[in-house]
């Protein structure tokens, strides 16, 4: 059990000592939040997604490591890149073919990463970086901008013609993509043997049909299966519809028996702390405020009323979350497709209330867990957006439900 104590506020500073004035009183420091890891599984280190909308990418592959290492026992470290240039391609030839009425920009789903190596196979980090362009981490400003103005130039000058595509501009394409990735590989050398990409992704100790999606919304039946209407479903991958008990549980069952869980969720809300790699859902009841401030909270603008929720200075009481609150978010545009990340254990704050230790990819020094962040179970289970699982960490009876059978 390893305790990391992250303290949110100082009070006090130095004090002064002198024969004349006797020695003043130090006032106690606030505790902050104080979690104790409880299962933790094993991962591989934390990367850098940098300036690049690539989480969906560096979320799954992370969890596609995960389930390679539960397997075999051996630490891989696959590209990033190689399934992002893939499938930027991907995602160009669909924008050009519905003339522009899709979603174009570096977003995505777990699916589209078992979705690339499928079609595209995979290679280790090492022999595809893909940073092609004079910097050590990923920048995308310059990448996005340039191909979302390449394929609007190719869809307005084929309607100009009538509709009418030229032969070359899937090249053309490609040529942007390998000046600012870099020409893919036909064969590479990895550990002393030879592969292509394909050979290297059938050589993985792993099963893609093993991964599928759960989510969990009203809109549609439940055990059923339907595209989650978002921007980035640009490819119409599809989920498994379970009630929220249920999805709950599955990550739960996930984590008991080994395995890691691929988590789409939205970190926009206030309740999410970058600096403090803290994640709540705050249920503020004024009797839990001195006097004055209870006094005078009826008065307090919104903005000041979150600023006295949102404190993140020690635990406190937080929501009980319904599947009607998530569906409610959801429709409002509260709950969007914002950020992929890893739930790789489960944790307890100083009070005992539950939460996940959570991998992200903004690298080891941008949180003061090096790296990894605690989300309560209630933000889990309110902003849950989907999860990718292996499908025999699912619990028998909602197995069952889905008619999965193997």
């Amino acid at each position: 059990m390893k305790k990391f104590l992250f303290t949110l506020a100082l009070a006090g500073g130095c004090l002064i000592a002198s024969a004349q004035e006797p020695e003043k009183e130090e006032i106690p420091q606030e505790e902050g939040y104080v979690f104790t890891d409880l299962n933790v599984l094993p991962t591989n280190s934390i990367k850098n997604q940098y300036r690049s909308g690539t989480c969906w990418c560096f979320s799954t592959l992370s969890f596609l490591e995960d389930e390679i290492r539960r397997v075999s026992g051996e630490e891989v470290n696959l590209s990033v890149m190689w399934i992002v240039r893939n499938i930027y391609f991907e995602k160009a030839v669909k924008y050009v073919r519905l003339h522009g009425s899709l979603n174009f920009a570096v977003g995505g789903a777990s699916h589209d990463v078992t979705n690339g190596i499928r079609s595209y196979g995979i290679v280790p980090e090492e022999v595809y970086p893909g940073l092609n362009y004079g910097s050590e981490l990923p920048e995308f400003n310059e990448i996005d901008a340039v191909l979302k103005a390449y394929v609007d130039a190719v869809i307005a000058t084929a309607d100009s013609k009538g509709g009418k595509l030229t032969t070359a501009w899937q090249r053309g394409l490609n040529g942007i993509l390998d000046a600012y990735f870099g020409v893919m590989p036909d064969t590479f050398t990895y550990k002393g043997k030879t592969y292509t990409p394909q050979s290297f992704a059938a050589s993985l100790p792993i099963q893609l049909d093993d991964y599928i999606d759960i989510t969990s919304y009203t809109h549609h039946p439940f055990y059923t299966t339907f595209a989650i209407e978002v921007p980035d479903n640009w490819s119409w991958g599809t989920c498994y519809n379970v009630p929220l008990d249920e999805m709950m549980s599955i990550i739960d069952n996930s984590l008991d028996n080994g395995y890691t869980v691929a988590w789409g969720t939205d970190v926009s809300e206030k309740g999410f702390s970058r600096t403090k790699a803290i994640a709540i859902v705050p249920e503020m009841d004024i009797t839990d405020l001195n006097e004055t401030d209870a006094a005078r909270w009826g008065d307090l603008s919104p903005a000041e009323r979150d600023k006295m929720i949102y404190t993140f200075d020690k635990p406190g009481r937080e929501k009980t979350i319904t599947q009607e609150m998530r569906q409610e978010a959801f429709d409002n545009y509260e709950t969007t497709d914002d950020h992929g990340m890893v739930i790789i254990g489960t944790a307890v704050d100083q009070n005992g209330n539950p939460y996940y230790k959570v991998k992200n990819s903004w690298g080891v020094t941008a949180s003061p867990y090096d790296g990894f962040y605690y989300f309560s179970r209630p933000f889990v289970a309110y902003k849950t957006m989907s999860l990718m699982v292996n499908k025999k960490a699912l619990p028998k009876e909602i197995r069952k439900k889905l008619g999965i059978k193997k």
